[in-house]
């Protein structure tokens, strides 16, 4: 038994590679890297070469310094649309953008911030660069400040150094906002159980997230519509709002959050 469960040293001291950078959760040089896995940067470079020759590891040309790569991405991707909360969300988002024939995304908090893990597109284009994979900045996106509401205080602290620190992905970047003012708009997202933004952070488009809990209440996804504001209709009492809300609450009642 104990022979059938040899597994392969190789494999194993390269993932420490791996799992240093996803604690790191940034990118970082080689001798950071390797002081950080527990080895000589002579001998974790011939472990980059090889995880960036499919992907899982990329180095930034201009830097040096290296991330993880756009298959370690889809990795991450599709193991968490194998989640329950995922799936069962995912028809009922599906259904919602086709009702209200609105572009929806479906994120849920990634090591980088609120990620995008699902879209269903509204009958219309929308000019914007969100994809499954786009990091949303926790706190000038609809998204984001959903989601900096109801974690932990000091989780969200984290997040908002980090963002402030290295910026998010795809141009939805960190405005750095003041503590007060951030504040006051995450009192009033607690509030109504829903975040708004128009024309913020891209000029002319809105959107509007509600999140889902599980049992213990705790946040587990975030429902986003978005759309250009001759389009969208971003009032509190729209029929995108109420529609938006009562589907979250309805995936929410199916993971046993009252």
């Amino acid at each position: 038994m104990e022979k059938n469960r040899r597994g392969i040293q190789s494999i194993e001291i390269g993932g420490r590679l791996l799992t240093a950078l996803v604690e790191a959760g940034m990118p970082m040089s080689l001798g950071d890297l390797a002081k950080k896995a527990g080895m000589p940067s002579a001998k974790a470079h011939p472990y980059l070469v090889s995880f960036g020759s499919f992907g899982l590891i990329e180095q930034n040309p201009l830097t040096g310094r290296y991330e993880l790569g756009p298959f370690a991405l889809q990795l991450g991707l599709i193991s968490l649309q194998l989640l329950d909360p995922v799936r069962i969300a995912i028809p009922m988002v599906t259904q919602l953008s086709a009702d209200i024939d609105q572009t929806i995304g479906l994120s849920v908090l990634g090591n980088q911030g609120p990620t995008i893990i699902y879209i269903s597109e509204s009958s219309y284009p929308i000019h914007v660069n969100m994809r499954t994979g786009t990091v949303m900045s926790i706190q000038s996106t609809a998204t984001g400040r959903v989601f900096a509401a109801f974690l932990p205080p000091k989780q969200v602290e984290r997040m908002i150094e980090q963002e402030n620190r290295n910026g998010v992905a795809a141009g939805f970047g960190a405005q750095g906002m003041k503590a007060a003012a951030l504040n006051t708009l995450l009192a009033d997202v607690r509030k109504r159980g829903m975040a708004r933004v128009q024309g913020e952070p891209i000029p002319g488009i809105n959107a509007i997230c509600a999140p889902v809990f599980e049992h213990s209440g705790a946040i587990k996804l975030g429902i986003t519509a978005i759309g250009p504001a001759g389009n969208f209709d971003a009032g509190w009492q729209g029929e995108i709002a109420r529609r938006l809300l009562a589907c979250a609450q309805d995936v929410s009642r199916r993971l046993g959050s009252d």
